[in-house]
């Protein structure tokens, strides 16, 4: 799918981070983008930024996603790009100190990243499914979701997180052929160690050591980075059903 003005996207986590850049990126393209987000704040000033929408939305709850399309729906006509960046990544062990990791942190971490994502997912397919084919190929829509490399190698203390996104990378395959009679192509990007707020947040030291552990290039990945690929499986019509490791050639150590 071309991108041009015109198209409606969603990006989900869109305030900040990876969601922030790829609002950025699909906007500059003259993409309609709306950006759902918890973050008002920061939400509100990269839409005026990128002259787009910003929607409260909670991907943890059904009524605020059906509410948050209905307002994008509204403003800038029925998406036919998803980008869901939402999500959440507290550390906690199986067990630590005679007590066990806490269910409900656990059910909140899989809420956010897992369910949210197939919510939106969900409410973006049977919209996208109704639209008239923008290609050649009759493709009316494409879905991309965020994974992790904790996906594949989870480290010490991120069973909840890695549990979640390797619930987002199964998903992958079966949506993308659920929705493959629709012309809807499903794809998730694993990212490695990014320059995301959390490690932005961290001494720079520690940020220079995080960075040298990736073989090449041995520093973080940047936002602009990841948005350039969202790009790349737009626009690629045969980019389906996979998640792609964007990972500076990184496999994560225990800890």
């Amino acid at each position: 799918m071309e991108l041009s003005a015109g198209i409606a996207a969603v990006v989900t986590g869109g305030a900040s981070g990876l969601g922030a850049a790829t609002a950025r990126l699909l906007a500059s393209a003259g993409v309609k983008v709306a950006l759902f987000d918890r973050n008002a704040e920061q939400g509100v000033a990269v839409a005026a930024e990128i002259g787009g929408l910003f929607v409260d939305v909670d991907v943890t709850s059904e009524d605020s996603v059906v509410a948050g399309f209905a307002k994008a729906r509204a403003a800038h006509g029925a998406e036919r790009i998803l980008v869901n960046c939402a999500g959440i990544a507290p550390a906690a062990k199986t067990t630590s100190r005679g007590e066990p990791h806490s269910l409900a942190l656990f059910e909140k971490v899989i809420a956010v990243n897992l369910v949210g994502s197939f919510r939106c997912i969900a409410h973006a397919a049977t919209s996208m499914s109704t639209l008239d084919p923008v290609t050649a190929d009759g493709e009316r829509g494409v879905i991309v979701s965020t994974a992790s490399v904790a996906a594949f190698d989870g480290q010490i203390g991120q069973v909840a997180y890695a549990a979640s996104k390797a619930g987002v990378a199964g998903m992958t395959l079966p949506i993308a052929r659920d929705l493959s009679k629709s012309g809807i192509r499903v794809m998730t990007i694993a990212p490695g160690i990014f320059e995301t707020p959390m490690l932005l947040g961290l001494p720079e030291d520690v940020q220079k050591s995080l960075g040298e552990q990736v073989p090449f290039p041995s520093r973080l990945g940047k936002a602009t980075e990841y948005a350039q690929l969202v790009r790349a499986i737009v626009e690629n019509g045969m980019l389906n059903g996979e998640t792609i490791r964007l990972d500076g050639a990184i496999r994560m150590a225990p800890r």
